[in-house]
């Protein structure tokens, strides 16, 4: 209940408080006070309205909406490196190695790499099956015994 009483004692004092801004406001303005006065009841005012800035959108009637044109951002200007002096102890093609980029399929090739090299040895066991079964035929055709 404190709490209660105490929040509803701050919005009492809040509310005289604004009551006594208002009204000095406008004794103020009638009177001719002081421009510090002024200033402060004119910053209480409701602002006119804002001024809308299109960043992203061209409006095509200008006449209807006021508006302010923003430049459009510019991105930053990155000076390329400049590359040191090679090293005298490395050769060219370590150098080349180092500095050039990963080629756009290599990751591709990894994935790929496996099933390439079961596919050779299946292709090799049969080239060998192939060849067997050509020397038996071979030799059914001669009817000759195998050496």
């Amino acid at each position: 209940m404190e709490d209660a009483a105490a929040r509803r004692e701050r919005l009492k004092a809040l509310k005289q408080a604004a009551q006594l801004i208002e009204s000095a406001g406008d004794d103020a303005a009638a009177a001719g006070a002081p421009a510090a006065a002024q200033e402060a009841a004119a910053a209480e005012q409701p602002a006119e309205k804002p001024l809308l800035k299109f960043r992203n959108y061209v409006v095509k009637d200008e006449k209807n909406i006021q508006h302010e044109k923003v430049a459009p951002a510019q991105p930053p200007q990155i000076a390329e490196p400049e590359l040191g002096t090679k090293p005298e102890d490395a050769d060219e093609e370590e150098l080349l190695a180092s500095v050039a980029p990963k080629k756009a399929n290599w990751d591709l090739k990894r994935e790929v790499e496996p099933r390439l090299a079961r596919l050779e040895r299946r292709t090799q066991r049969a080239l060998v099956e192939m060849l067997l079964q050509e020397e038996q035929q071979r030799l059914q055709q001669e009817g000759g015994v195998a050496d």
